[in-house]
This record gives C-alpha cells, structure tokens and sequence, in this order.
C-alpha cells in the first residue's frame, strides 16, 4: 500500500534540499575563492550571493510552511 505524503513530511523534505543547496553554494564559493583569478574572485561572490538567498529562502518557506505568509 503506498503511503500518503503529508504536508509536514513534504516540508522537510523541501527544507533540507534547500539546506543542502545552501551549503553546496557555500562550498563552490570557498572552492573558487582559493583559486587566484579574478574572475574566480568574482565566482566565488557569486556563490556566495546564491547561498545566502538561499538561506533567506528557507527563512521564507518556513514562514509559509508555519502559516504566517500574508
């Protein structure tokens, strides 16, 4: 019998990917920042800007998983 996804469970699931995500962006812009080019010094900026929307996004799904999104 297959089991019905839950909303909670779905959440989670959702939350941790984006966490996962977040923490890759993170080490991309570590990765490209030992290197000594300038445009890898600009990569690494930008992974570093996708990581940190990423932290804000998983601020805001959790606002909307805990129902408090206007």
């Amino acid at each position: 019998m297959a089991t019905v996804p839950t909303a909670g469970e779905s959440y989670a699931k959702l939350a941790h990917h984006l966490r996962e995500a977040q923490d890759q962006a993170a080490i991309l812009a570590h990765l490209a920042n030992t290197e000594d080019g300038v445009k890898d010094k600009a990569l690494a900026m930008g992974w570093l800007a996708v990581s940190e929307q990423l932290k804000r996004f998983v601020h805001v799904v959790t606002q909307m998983a805990m129902g408090r999104m206007q």
